[in-house]
């Protein structure tokens, strides 16, 4: 039996590898796995019905394998209970989902602390609710090291801080957080934590206990599921207090022209026909990526790391972002070449086959701060190899001779 992550293995499992692109935008969204293209061609070929509704065979067999998907979902994240899995359209959805809850308990004057490098879901969220609320924002700046440190969270806080929203790792330098210390100081003063795990659950174990998250959002798309499906964990007591943000089907439990209650979780946040394909094949990626294991692929990616931050480190004209400490990050280099348009770089990138992401990357204030307008993003995932790294090297190396 191959390796599952050999080439050959790989190969045989994404179609796209078959195209002889270098595809290097991953932190903006993963390729599939013909499973999970099965997967969902399968439910709408041979059970295509509506969920928790029909009494006929159809529906039972869509419900069950919806449901499979939550508890695949309980235990990749480490919840408690499917009670707290909450699907939505994505990572977006989820953090604004959060942000409505959330807002709920928002008094004037009340502080959320985000920090400096969020991409804008996790940013222009808090900013609709802290106008809303006539709530506060509060900036958690990286220090000279391009790092966020846990002492400087302590000295932001205080009787007013209720959130604490931050993501896990950065979608624009790969840098990780110390999400756990942030959590366990964040905890020492009752405030309610809130994670961006976009860019940290497709490539690592995420234990949503372990890091210490009441509530924790990703998205299907960059874990080699499908596009429009998303997560947001909540702790169970807290999803219950909580009024739901949204109303329609599915999440009421009696309802009068006057009011109405509500069913009992997950239901209860999850209202109307939900992306039921999407639900399907994101369970079914999950089961690939555990077939192969969280482990394997972030050394997979870290191996894989290695040669990019070399080659990036090594290039000259070429200036990288974000810490300098290559232990503090994974899988994403952001950087721009002397004399070159981030643009013109990913232009003639793509003539070489090479597919980077170029421009601000959803995170405006960060290359604000860095004086940049945008810089060009090469991201990995487990199915990369080092020819796709030469690929981009050399590439880039073109961009210069023809351009500067």
């Amino acid at each position: 039996m191959n390796n599952p992550l050999s080439p050959i293995s790989l190969q045989q499992d994404f179609p796209f590898l078959k195209s002889g692109v270098h595809f290097l935008d991953n932190a903006s969204t993963s390729q599939r796995p013909q499973v999970v293209i099965d997967a969902i061609t399968d439910y709408y070929t041979n059970y295509n019905a509506n969920v928790h509704r029909g009494i006929y065979s159809w529906s039972e067999q869509a419900s069950e394998a919806y449901e499979a998907t939550r508890e695949a979902v309980r235990e990749f994240i480490g919840a408690s209970s499917v009670e707290e899995i909450i699907f939505t359209s994505g990572t977006t959805h989820s953090l604004n989902l959060a942000a409505r809850l959330l807002g709920q308990d928002l008094e004037k004057d009340d502080e959320i602390i985000v920090s400096t490098i969020e991409h804008h879901s996790n940013l222009v969220p808090w900013q609709l609710v802290a106008k809303d609320r006539q709530a506060k924002l509060v900036f958690l700046d990286t220090n000279e090291d391009e790092k966020i440190d846990p002492q400087t969270l302590r000295s932001l806080i205080t009787k007013k801080t209720k959130i604490l929203s931050i993501t896990h790792t950065s979608n624009v330098t790969g840098y990780t957080l110390p999400v756990r210390e942030l959590s366990d100081i964040a905890h020492e003063f009752n405030i309610i934590v809130v994670v961006d795990a976009a860019q940290g659950a497709p490539h690592q174990p995420i234990n949503v206990q372990d890091l210490g998250a009441d509530m924790l959002a990703f998205s299907g798309h960059k874990l080699c599921g499908p596009t429009g499906v998303g997560v947001l964990y909540g702790q169970r007591d807290l999803l219950n207090r909580l009024e739901p943000v949204y109303g329609g089907g599915s999440m009421i439990d009696k309802v009068t022209l006057e009011r109405s209650t509500w069913a009992a979780l997950p239901a209860k946040h999850e209202p109307g026909t939900p992306n039921i394909a999407g639900v399907i094949g994101l369970g079914t990626a999950i089961k690939y990526l555990q077939n192969i294991g969280l482990d394997a692929i972030h050394a997979r990616v870290d191996e894989l790391y290695n040669e990019l931050w070399q080659g990036i480190q090594s290039a000259e004209g070429v200036t990288s972002f974000g810490p300098k400490d290559r232990a503090a990050r994974t899988s994403i280099v952001s950087f721009t070449v002397a004399g070159v348009h981030a643009h013109d770089v990913a232009s003639i990138l793509d003539e070489s086959q090479v597919a980077v992401r170029a421009g601000h990357h959803c995170a405006q204030p960060l290359l604000q701060k860095w004086g940049v307008p945008s810089t060009t993003r090469a991201s990995l995932y487990f199915y990369n190899t080092s020819e796709d790294i030469t690929a981009l090297l050399n590439g880039i190396k073109k961009a210069q001779q023809l351009l500067t």
